[in-house]
């Protein structure tokens, strides 16, 4: 029989092969550099090179590399070169990788706490999001993380997705009737546009230009960055900023590839990871404030509609998502922090 693409490339990682031209030596996917005792940590992002998340990654790397006088380092393949998200989650959670950035969104199928900063209109705004996941309740997310295998480090930050389209703008939720709105491979989100009144259709991130031209999509959501970079504007000329939900990044470590390090080196690695976080958000707000212009300037109609008739039409995808008393509570304490 076949062994399917992710298997063998899990069984590759684990076994010390070669994975995209690279020698994996020593222990798992961890191995030894040029000085004795260096240990080299694995990476993977599915973002492009130069993207925030990548960069903020590497920052992280650098001060490991620095505090460990040059003993932990970090190696960061971006760009999906060991496969999409989906795959490299697995591998991970198999022990094949060290540290994974990877969406919060595909995450909720495994741990529950993670459905809730996903819920459209939980986060007042960009800073109300920063506080509340630097937080106690973003704390609460990052260990419940602990129960699948994995270590949370930090979240980093996606921006605030907004809905664009080809036709119409969305200026209220009868705007988006009909429409067929691309959405990513998540239940939360496939019940968001629902609940609006939309027709989702979960599609490919790299599928959505071409989805667009054809009319298989009529629309999409996504952040300024994404809209930008993604060149969706070209096809897609009208952006409602609904900004309807602020769904985070997380930075993951394979709870099997972290208990072979000392407490010592898991210390570095948090604070490493903590510390790379207002780099990453540094770089992000400098591009969303780029694409942002660079979109306005290229003549694509822009609005900002009223939130409240948005909100209460999810009210009932919070009552589906938030299916017992420790969810709700979570929810509530994100609301009631101060930013």
């Amino acid at each position: 029989m076949t062994q399917s693409p992710l298997l063998s490339r899990r069984s590759a990682l684990v076994s010390g092969l070669s994975v995209t031209g690279m020698a994996v030596t020593g222990l798992g996917l961890s191995g030894c550099g040029g000085k004795t005792g260096t240990r080299i940590l694995r990476a993977a992002d599915a973002h492009p090179e130069g993207y925030p998340t990548v960069e903020a990654v590497r920052a992280m790397g650098k001060l490991l590399e620095e505090r460990s006088d040059g003993r932990l380092r970090l190696k960061v393949f971006p760009g999906g070169q060991l496969g999409n998200e989906k795959d490299t989650l697995e591998i991970t959670i198999f022990g094949g990788l060290d540290i994974n950035r990877i969406s919060i969104a595909p995450l909720s199928a495994v741990v529950p706490e993670a459905i809730v900063p996903t819920l459209p209109f939980l986060f007042r705004d960009r800073n109300h999001m920063r506080a509340a996941l630097d937080g106690a309740p973003g704390r609460t997310i990052l260990k419940s993380f602990e129960r699948h295998r994995l270590i949370g480090l930090c979240f980093y930050d996606a921006g605030a997705r907004s809905f664009y389209t080809k036709e119409r703008l969305i200026r209220t939720p009868d705007d988006l009737k009909g429409m067929k709105i691309r959405v990513m491979n998540s239940d939360m989100f496939v019940s968001m546009v629902e609940a609006l009144g939309g027709d989702a259709t979960p599609m490919a991130y790299a599928e959505v230009y071409q989805g667009l031209m054809q009319g298989v999509v009529d629309g999409a959501e996504n952040n300024w960055p994404s809209y930008h970079s993604s060149r969706h504007f070209e096809v897609a000329g009208k952006y409602s900023l609904t900004q309807h939900a602020m769904a985070p990044e997380v930075l993951l470590v394979s709870q099997r590839r972290w208990k072979t390090y000392t407490p010592e080196d898991q210390a570095l690695i948090r604070q490493a990871a903590v510390d790379s976080v207002p780099i990453m958000r540094e770089i992000w707000d400098a591009r969303t404030a780029k694409a942002e212009a660079e979109i306005r300037a290229a003549g694509i109609e822009v609005i900002t509609p009223d939130q409240a008739a948005f909100v209460e039409k999810v009210q009932p995808v919070w009552d589906k998502y938030l299916t017992n008393p420790a969810l709700r509570k979570l929810a509530e304490d994100i609301q009631n922090v101060r930013s």
